[in-house]
């Protein structure tokens, strides 16, 4: 039995909200009070934004009396005010373990980062890879939110732009893989069809980059790595990517580099993003041409083949209505004879060696037009489950969790990143760090 008693980290969360809830109500109904929360225990020794310093002592006795009262019976259960006003001072030492959730942060780490915009904590995973540790996360979804707390026992706080940039923990690499829809091509034409704003006309999501820049001007991080659709070169014909990149460059006074890169060279899926990835001169030793991101993986990845993901047999309740695939039917047809090439993506079996899917979208719960696996010996095709789904994004369906609606999950994971792309980029980013640093 170890010396010290320990805590599981879900545990520890969900017993100090309860706890903050009844005796801080001003604290515990804030929006931003799981995440501080979460925030707090993953990093103890510093305060999260929005974290109230004086509920430390409180939240300290509480979480050492509850894995005392663990460690010496084993039973599960909350102390009463009493047992937590007279606990020893001794008692006052003890362990959060992370055996509860699947991604829990390195017990050594060599770099620490930040994920904005986090999603459902794909980046995050990444960078975690390569030996960072997360001071910070922040999503606005709350469907999203769920997921990654499940997965990382961090509860991401909500809308950046209500985050004051000084209390952001410093950091050495900010992440942020900032809303695409303002810069998509699909976001473009619908919001065109609706006579709404895009780019940085948008109202919301658009600005979203100047948080960003907003973070990076006050912290200073040695690195920052960007993600976005790859239309973004060329929205407005250009103005704006010139608009950030000039914001990175000339008023940051970092050194960028940026790079289409294509998941399918990691995994059977077509999936091009923009890769910007900066350094600051005064504290990384590198010139522009040096900065690299890689478009391949390195020797010693093992390609997933689709074929191995795709099953053979599905639950029936995979397979298209016959309204909806007729609807897709008529609307391949409707193009094909228009001359251009809009329509379902069909994979028959047996999956031919090399094949790869078209991108995969939020929009893929709908329809599933985008990636159809034909079944010979039912009437209409299936969609993806959403194990096969996850593995086109090279999530691990042993290990990532989804406690949420079907709907849902398939949203998050069109939503999410190339965790191995990303991952190859983030490998670069922390040997960078440690090789080029300036004393």
């Amino acid at each position: 039995m170890p010396n010290e008693p320990q805590i599981a980290i879900r545990k520890a969360s969900a017993a100090l909200a309860v706890y903050f809830k009844t005796s801080y109500p001003d604290f515990g109904f804030a929006p931003e009070a799981e995440a501080a929360i979460t925030h707090w225990l993953q990093a103890m020794s510093s305060l999260p934004p929005l974290m109230p310093p004086e509920l430390v002592p409180s939240a300290n006795t509480l979480l050492a009396a509850i894995a005392h009262a663990d460690h010496m019976s084993g039973q599960v259960g909350s102390p009463s005010e009493n047992e937590i006003s007279e606990t020893d001072p001794s008692q006052l030492i003890f362990d959060i373990v992370y055996d509860d959730i699947p991604f829990p942060p390195p017990k050594r780490s060599s770099f620490s980062f930040i994920d904005l915009f986090a999603g459902i904590g794909g980046i995050r995973m990444a960078f975690q890879k390569a030996g960072g540790k997360c001071l910070f996360s922040s999503e606005w979804d709350k469907y999203a939110k769920k997921t990654y707390e499940r997965n990382f026992g961090e509860v991401p706080y909500g809308d950046i732009r209500k985050i004051d940039e000084v209390s952001i923990p410093d950091h050495d690499v900010l992440c942020a893989g900032f809303p695409c829809q303002p810069f998509s091509l699909a976001g473009v034409s619908k919001k065109n069809s609706l006579g709404r704003k895009h780019g940085f006309d948008d109202p919301t999501q658009g600005t979203l980059f100047f948080d960003i820049k907003r973070i990076i001007k006050e912290k200073k991080p040695k690195a920052f790595f960007l993600e976005n659709v790859k239309n973004l070169l060329h929205h407005d014909k250009g103005k704006t990517w010139e608009i950030i990149r000039q914001s990175l460059e000339k008023d940051l006074g970092y050194l960028i580099n940026w790079r289409v890169v294509d998941a399918a060279n990691w995994v059977p899926q077509h999936r091009e993003r923009i890769f910007i990835v900066g350094y600051d001169p005064g504290q990384i030793s590198i010139d522009k041409n040096e900065i690299v991101i890689p478009t391949a993986p390195s020797n010693g990845h093992v390609y997933p083949e689709l074929a191995s993901i795709v099953m053979k047999k599905v639950d029936q309740k995979y397979t298209l209505g016959v309204g909806t695939w007729a609807t897709l039917e008529r609307h391949k047809a409707y193009h094909s004879a228009a001359g251009n090439g809009f329509g379902y993506g069909m994979h028959k079996l047996p999956i031919r060696e090399g094949a790869v899917t078209r991108t995969i979208s939020a929009r893929y719960h709908k329809d599933g037009a985008e990636i159809l696996i034909d079944q010979p010996d039912r009437e209409c095709p299936r969609r993806l489950t959403i194990e096969e789904a996850m593995q086109l994004q090279g999530f691990d369906p042993k290990c990532f969790i989804f406690p949420v609606s079907a709907t849902q999950a398939y949203k998050q994971i069109g939503n999410s990143v190339a965790v191995p792309a990303v991952a190859s980029c983030a490998a670069v980013i922390a040997d960078t760090l440690k090789k080029r640093g300036r004393m």
